[in-house]
């Protein structure tokens, strides 16, 4: 998603000349390309694809549309698994038109987690409940903490349902680093996300993630800190942002390798 603007064999050229060997991959250029084409793509270029994103949107009240979710969510693990990744990262869903009942959206994603878990763990994927800021609460994700995609990943097996610690989402949170122990502790950190927060957020806030560096998140900070709760897995750099998909995406790409340097290993 960092340089959307790539297409999906672009992104593969990108990578390998750029000698980076792990990528993320989100399943609507997946589509785009094709599934099997894009799995075929990546593996002869040698690439790892990290988790495949997304999943999630479980919380509709409305049986067809529940339905419809728990059809497309095992789609995505599907896909996660014929792409050779192991982690499918869920974005959990806002609350349903009309609703204000917070509770009963998180219990409808336990529901749904009881019925997806056991099918990814039959074809060997793990799925990552991610916590998104409290301003997307209402329309995107209800899931707010790591405390709370904890309480719901806690009703499943850790090689089944884990968490995604992404440094947007949860570098406000004064609990979120013994909340990373909790989850480094249960084997349940299945992924690491960075980007930064800047200031001031774009109108409709969702493409307002920040380069790294560029923002006020101590990287260094947050990578001890997985770290230190075990975490030795792959490191994503996921952004948002309208700026940099205006521009070229091999230059956005080589410049987000080195500020990962810079701000995040040195």
């Amino acid at each position: 998603m960092t340089v959307k603007q790539l297409s999906v064999p672009e992104l593969v050229d990108a990578c390998v000349q750029s000698g980076i060997t792990h990528v993320g991959l989100w399943r609507e250029p997946v589509q785009a390309y094709g599934l099997e084409a894009t799995a075929k793509l990546v593996r002869d270029a040698g690439l790892t694809v990290t988790t495949l994103c997304r999943g999630g949107f479980l919380t509709d009240t409305d049986p067809v549309e529940r339905a419809e979710a728990l059809g497309d969510n095992h789609a995505a693990i599907e896909e996660a698994a014929a792409l050779g990744t192991d982690t499918l990262v869920l974005v959990s869903g806002g609350l349903p038109h009309g609703s204000k009942d917070l509770h009963g959206a998180r219990e409808r994603i336990a529901d749904a987690l009881a019925v997806l878990a056991p099918y990814a763990a039959a074809r060997g994927v793990r799925l990552a409940i991610e916590p998104l800021h409290p301003m997307y609460a209402a329309d995107r994700c209800v899931v707010s903490t790591l405390a709370q995609a904890l309480d719901l990943a806690e009703r499943f097996p850790a090689e089944q349902v884990g968490v995604t610690v992404d440094t947007y989402h949860v570098w406000w949170d004064d609990q979120a680093p013994a909340q990373i122990a909790r989850a480094g502790a249960a084997g349940r950190i299945h992924s690491f996300q960075l980007a930064d927060w800047t200031t001031p957020l774009p109108e409709g806030v969702l493409n307002g993630r920040g380069q790294i560096g560029d923002g006020s998140i101590d990287m260094r900070e947050w990578k001890a800190c997985v770290e230190a709760a075990g975490y030795t897995g792959p490191i994503e750099v996921e952004l948002f942002n309208e700026a940099l998909w205006a521009r070229d995406g091999r230059e956005v790409l080589a410049e987000t390798a080195e500020r990962f340097v810079e701000h995040v290993i040195r």
